[in-house]
């Protein structure tokens, strides 16, 4: 791909700041990120990978990769509290590939990060500036400019088209740059650990994703085969985000325990790290020619398995705009008009769902009719709105740019 002349600078070397670099690169610009930490690292534990995230990456060459790194659950098994056989095994496996035109995978984030990283390297227009300590943009007429801090003591100035915030739910892009909100804690917490194959025997499948519901917690737990890990994610609610919350979640609302939360609470130990968990409600996305994306932009609840998701179809919808529109304000513009009723309905339907898997006896009674009743696809119906995105929308080149290219 013939060098296009544009640069553009990414904030942020996570899943969605290294997916639009790529696929910026792939189209001949060229991106410099910069990244706080001193390496690629991912923190938490698993995450999953619908088809509308997975045709992105799949788009962007890593199919092989992925699948080399991921697991096809077969299903979701869906347990009521103390319930201990599954309410409903939700099917998931190839009907997913067949129905939405991509698999539905679970996997380490440390993997898919790696994956990126591994897949921008590849390129010698991506540039990643490591142990960046601080970093200033300008906006102007004729792009950016941005002023770096770098950990050995050396600042550098860069100027390009665009900025992108891919920094975070307490991104600085955001609150510093833009002007936008801070983010707003949700009064819960998401404890995560890995366990061993061996550790969980017994407990859940290991070909499928168990969810565990319980009065105001509920847990996720699925394999990662590639690892000889179970990864486990408990949310429960706690009334304020403390500095410090411990190595082991307290279950609140449980008067008698369920056996298989209890057991795998006891084969982790006091080997969890907890998450509070904070959103981000951003009437603006952009100002000028510096813009934000993923959890930068609309930091969710996890309640539906979309946050990273949502990142990656930013970055497949930003990046063929960045490249054809006549300015980075308008490609800005028109990214945030495509996207934000889709991610706030995401948002939604996340939020809904935390409120459902936590309910109390005896409104959890009517949950489990009801999830009974749509029985083992229900959920592709429902759902079919999510899965069946194509976030990559085709663009054509505007006159101006032509003409300025």
């Amino acid at each position: 791909m013939p060098g296009t002349g544009r640069t553009y600078y990414i904030a942020g070397a996570g899943i969605s700041g290294l997916t639009l670099a790529l696929a910026l690169a792939k189209s001949g610009a060229t991106v410099v990120v910069l990244e706080r930490s001193p390496t690629i690292s991912e923190f938490g534990a698993g995450l999953q990978i619908s088809p509308n995230a997975r045709k992105v990456l799949n788009n962007l060459g890593l199919d092989e990769a992925l699948t080399a790194r991921s697991l096809e659950p077969n299903g979701i098994d869906i347990f009521p509290y103390r319930r201990q056989t599954p309410l409903v095994t939700l099917e998931l496996g190839a009907i997913m590939r067949e129905r939405f035109g991509a698999p539905y995978a679970v996997m380490h984030r440390a993997d898919l990060a790696d994956t990126l990283y591994r897949a921008c390297r590849r390129f010698a227009n991506i540039d990643i500036l490591f142990g960046v300590r601080s970093w200033d943009v300008k906006s102007h007429a004729h792009g950016i400019t941005v002023s770096i801090d770098e950990a050995n003591g050396q600042s550098r100035t860069g100027r390009g088209l665009a900025f992108i915030g891919a920094d975070g739910v307490h991104s600085h892009t955001r609150t510093d740059i833009i002007g936008g909100p801070q983010a707003r804690y949700g009064h819960r917490v998401a404890w995560r650990t890995l366990l061993s194959f061996d550790s969980a025997a017994g407990q859940i499948a290991l070909d499928r994703v168990t969810v565990l519901f319980g009065p105001d917690y509920h847990m996720v737990c699925y394999p990662l085969p590639h690892r000889r890990q179970i990864n486990l994610a408990l949310f429960a609610k706690v009334t304020q985000a403390k500095s410090e919350l411990g190595t082991r979640p307290q279950l609140p609302g449980a008067r008698t325990q369920s056996p298989r939360v209890d057991a795998l609470l006891t084969a982790a130990g006091d080997t969890w790290s907890p998450w509070p968990l904070y959103t981000v409600r951003a009437s603006e996305w952009h100002t000028g020619n510096i813009g934000i994306i993923g959890d930068a932009a609309h930091a969710m609840v996890p309640f539906q398995a979309q946050g990273a998701a949502m990142g990656i179809e930013d970055a497949a919808a930003l990046a063929p705009l960045l490249i054809a529109e006549v300015s980075a304000e308008v490609a800005f513009e028109k990214y945030h008009r495509q996207r934000r009723n889709r991610v706030a309905r995401v948002a939604r339907t996340s939020a809904t769902n935390g409120r459902i898997f936590h309910l109390q006896w005896p409104f959890s009674l009517a949950r489990n009719l009801a999830i009974a009743m749509q029985g083992r696809r229900g959920h592709l119906r429902r759902l079919a709105w999510l899965y069946g995105h194509d976030a990559q929308p085709v663009v054509a080149p505007t006159r101006a740019r032509r003409a300025a290219d």
